[in-house]
C-alpha cells in the first residue's frame, strides 16, 4: 500500500505519483511502461510481505515509520533542486487531509495484513478504484453510467465473497483492507480535486512528508528492540520501497496512466505467490473467486473510462 506510504501497499499506484504523460518517443515505450509498471507492483507487493513480517516482529507504528521515512527521504532527493517551489500549495487544509487519509489507510491495511492472509487483504484492498469510480460520481459530479455502476457492485460482491460476514471463516480484521480501501478512495478524490491546479510533485512531497513527520513524533513510543533479522527487513522494505517508487515513476513518464493502469491487477499474483512462499498462505476457492470477480471488475471499468462511456 498503501501503499500504500502504499503505499504502497501497499498494491494501486498512487494518482499523486503521475508526472505529465509524454507522447512515446519510439514504438517500444508501450511495452516498456508496461514491464515497468509490472516491476513496480512486482515490488509494492513484495514491500506488503515485508510489512506483514516486520509488523509482527516491531509493531505497526515503527513498520509505518520506516516505509514513510523511507519514501520521504527519496521523495526529497529528487525534487531537493526545486523543493522552495514544490511546497508552495494552494491547498494547505487539503494537503493535509489527503495526507491523513493516506495515513490511515496505509494503517488500516498493514494492521490487516499482520492478522489475515496477504491474499486475502491485497484482494479486498483492490476495490479501491472501484470506490474512486463511484465517489467521483458523488463527489465531484463526474458522470457514471449503469455499467460502470454494475462494475461497482460486482466489485463489491467479490469483497463480500473473500471477507464473507456471518460465517465462520469470517474474521473482523479483515473489515481493515476494507476501511483502508476506503481511506485510499478519498485521498485519491482529494487528489484529483486538488490536482486540477497543482503540481503532482507538491502533492507527492506532501503526502509523505505529513505521514513521516507524524510518524516520527509517535515512534519514540513504540521503539522497539530490533534483533538482526528485524534490521534485515527494515532495509528490506526501504531498499524495495524506494525501487517501487522508482519503477513506477519511470513507467507514467514512459506510457500514459490509462495503457499501464490495468496492470496493476497483477499484485493479486504477486500477493498470492508472496503468501505461498513466505507464510504458507493457500487462499481458499471463494478468496480466489472474489479476486477474479474484482480483478475483472476492475479491467471492465478501466475500459469504459478509457472509452468515456
Amino acid at each position: 500500500m498503501p501503499p500504500p506510504a502504499v503505499p504502497p501497499p501497499l498494491p494501486t499506484p498512487d494518482p499523486a505519483m503521475q508526472p505529465p504523460p509524454r507522447r512515446f518517443a519510439a514504438p517500444g515505450s508501450a511495452a516498456r511502461a508496461i514491464l515497468l509498471m509490472i516491476g513496480a507492483v512486482f515490488c509494492f507487493t513484495l514491500m506488503d510481505a515485508i510489512a506483514k513480517a516486520l509488523t509482527n516482529r516491531i509493531g505497526l507504528v515503527p513498520t509505518l515509520w520506516v516505509r514513510y521515512l523511507g519514501q520521504t527521504l527519496v521523495v526529497l532527493l529528487m525534487v531537493a533542486p526545486r523543493l522552495t517551489s514544490v511546497l508552495r500549495t494552494r491547498y494547505p487544509r487539503l494537503q493535509i487531509l489527503r495526507s491523513i487519509y493516506l495515513l490511515c489507510a496505509t494503517a488500516l491495511f498493514f494492521w490487516g495484513l499482520a492478522n489475515i492472509g496477504i491474499a486475502q487483504a491485497a484482494g479486498i484492498m483492490n476495490v479501491n478504484p472501484l470506490l474512486i469510480t463511484l465517489g467521483a460520481a458523488l463527489f465531484l459530479g463526474e458522470r457514471i453510467g449503469p455499467r460502470r455502476a454494475l462494475g461497482v457492485l460486482a466489485a463489491l460482491g467479490g469483497a463480500l465473497m473473500i471477507i464473507r460476514p456471518g460465517t465462520e471463516v469470517f474474521s473482523p480484521y479483515a473489515l481493515l483492507p476494507l476501511g483502508a480501501a476506503c481511506f485510499y478512495s478519498a485521498y485519491a478524490l482529494t487528489t484529483r480535486f486538488v490536482g486540477r491546479d497543482e503540481d503532482r510533485w507538491t502533492s507527492l512531497v506532501y503526502t509523505g512528508l505529513l505521514g513521516a513527520v507524524v510518524l516520527t513524533c509517535l515512534v519514540p513510543f513504540h521503539w522497539p528492540a530490533f534483533d538482526r533479522s528485524s534490521l534485515l527487513l527494515v532495509g528490506a522494505i526501504a531498499v524495495v520501497a524506494t525501487l517501487g517508487q522508482l519503477l513506477l515513476i519511470t513507467a507514467l513518464q514512459q506510457g500514459e496512466a490509462g495503457l499501464v493502469a490495468p496492470f496493476s491487477y497483477t499484485g493479486l499474483l504477486f500477493a498470492t505467490v508472496w503468501g505461498l512462499i513466505f507464510f504458507a498462505e493457500v487462499p481458499d476457492l471463494w478468496t480466489l473467486a472474489g479476486m477474479a470477480v474484482i480483478a475483472g471488475a476492475g479491467v471492465y471499468v478501466w475500459h469504459r473510462e478509457t472509452r468515456g462511456a
